[in-house]
């Protein structure tokens, strides 16, 4: 596992960022700002990770003091051109603050193997970047068929599947096999603001809407050269479905204001769990932007569809956190495994690789047993801790935790920014996660 510099000064965020690395088995300093890390010695770590905005001197300084170590920098939504600048100027990986506990450890898995085998010359040395995505049922088969099709093409594709399948798994396989040198830029449409998506990912120009400061370059900038994978497009604007139906179609963009296009060169993979055909009918999609989008499609059946992949991804899933936590190699019990391919798994993969962690933290001995996974005895959600302070791992039991914790003494707006998300966003998330507050009206 890797030491890595931590630079957050959010307190309770670089404690919460400081646990999930930490669980995964990584040796972690963290610091409140670039002085701090800069008393340390730099070339000690493997890792550094940095959030751009920090009191005093930016995060994207140490981008250039660190030398050759990989540097993956956090933004919130509404600052993404940093993020981009943050590329640029070499940053090998982004996050868009809130994200997933496996959104982190992805990413750092990723830019670690990546910057291991620049260091050895060995360019080929991950082998079949389809591996990591379990194939014994038929359907996968025939999915991860059409994915190495379309692999060394230019072609547009479209990801359809439930949340959780691991749509982006195949879009990150499809890049990796494309032979495109540029960046994987991952966006889910569905949690950036309608008010600040085209903003967010064409860039926009000074003086273009109110707040506009200076002149800002989007997410499709961070792309070029590379893919841009847009994660539930079905949730994009009208007036987003334009600009970016006129991208692949003159391959430029425009930014939010701006009177000249400039050209790109981006390959663009997108994805939805929504059914585009009926969106199309009720003209909430546009048709020639759909018809442009799925030159390709990859169809992803849900897990209760593909029972021949549960006890296989389940093995990768029991290998991979056995090995984060420093146990060694387990094996599923006969319960666990029956357990396994009798539920249905409304969560799809993700559930199950949050089922197998959370019995890989339990365990003790012998073998894992049905109790460890944690399943309930039928598919309805589970109760919610009415106090909301279980020890849920997830990002949203970590906002939970948060918002509870501090909404005494912290305005909605204060919470939201601490979150880095808007307080539409955070009003949406109380709702749906039913996190109680005094005043439970809509922010206007």
């Amino acid at each position: 596992m890797a030491k890595i510099l931590l630079v957050e000064d959010e307190r309770v965020i670089r404690a919460e960022i400081k646990r999930i690395l930490t669980r995964d088995g990584h040796e972690v300093v963290d610091v409140g700002g670039v002085p701090e890390a800069e008393r340390q010695h730099l070339q000690s770590f493997d890792l550094v990770i940095t959030d751009v905005r920090l009191t005093g001197e930016t995060g994207d300084v140490l981008i250039e003091r660190v030398g050759q170590i990989p540097v993956i920098v956090m933004t919130a939504y509404g600052s993404v051109s940093a993020a981009v600048d943050a590329m640029k100027r070499g940053a090998a990986d982004y996050l868009s603050k809130p994200f997933e506990p496996e959104a982190l450890s992805t990413a750092v898995t990723r830019v670690l193997r990546h910057h291991a085998l620049n260091r050895t010359g060995d360019s080929d040395g991950v082998g079949d970047p389809y591996e990591i995505v379990a194939a014994e049922s038929s359907p996968m088969r025939e999915a991860l068929r059409w994915a190495r099709k379309v692999a060394p093409t230019e072609a547009t594709v479209l990801i359809l599947g439930e949340s959780g399948t691991g749509k982006e798994l195949i879009a990150r396989a499809v890049h990796n096999h494309s032979g495109r040198t540029g960046a994987f830029v991952a966006v889910n449409c569905a949690s950036i603001p309608d008010t600040l998506l085209e903003s967010e990912l064409f860039g926009h120009e000074k003086g273009a809407f109110t707040g506009a400061l200076s002149r800002q370059e989007g997410l499709v900038h961070a792309a070029n050269g590379g893919t841009l994978f847009l994660d539930e497009i079905g949730e994009l604007t009208s007036a987003a479905q334009a600009r970016l139906l006129r991208m692949l179609q003159q391959r430029e963009v425009r930014r939010v204001g701006a009177r000249k296009a400039e050209a790109v060169d981006i390959r663009l993979i997108a994805a939805t769990h929504r059914d585009l055909p009926k969106l199309v009918e009720h003209q909430e999609f546009r048709t020639d932007l759909y018809f442009r989008l799925k030159v390709m499609e990859i169809k992803l059946a849900p897990l209760c569809e593909r029972v021949d992949d549960i006890l296989a991804l389940a093995e990768v899933f029991l290998a991979r956190a056995a090995a984060k936590l420093g146990k060694p190699p387990l094996e599923l019990g006969d319960s666990a495994a029956a357990a396994m391919k009798r539920y249905k798994w409304p969560g799809n993969v993700r559930e199950l690789q949050h089922a197998i962690e959370r019995a890989v933290i339990l365990h003790e001995s012998g073998p894992i047993t049905e109790a460890l996974l944690g399943l309930p005895s039928s598919n309805a959600p589970e109760e919610i801790d009415p106090e909301g302070f279980g020890e849920d791992p997830s990002l949203e039991g970590y906002l939970r935790r948060f918002v509870l914790s501090h909404q005494h003494e912290l305005s909605e707006t204060e919470l939201a920014k601490k979150l880095g998300i808007s307080r539409k966003t955070l009003w949406e998330r109380r709702q749906r996660m039913g996190i109680p507050r005094r005043d439970s009206r809509p922010p206007e």
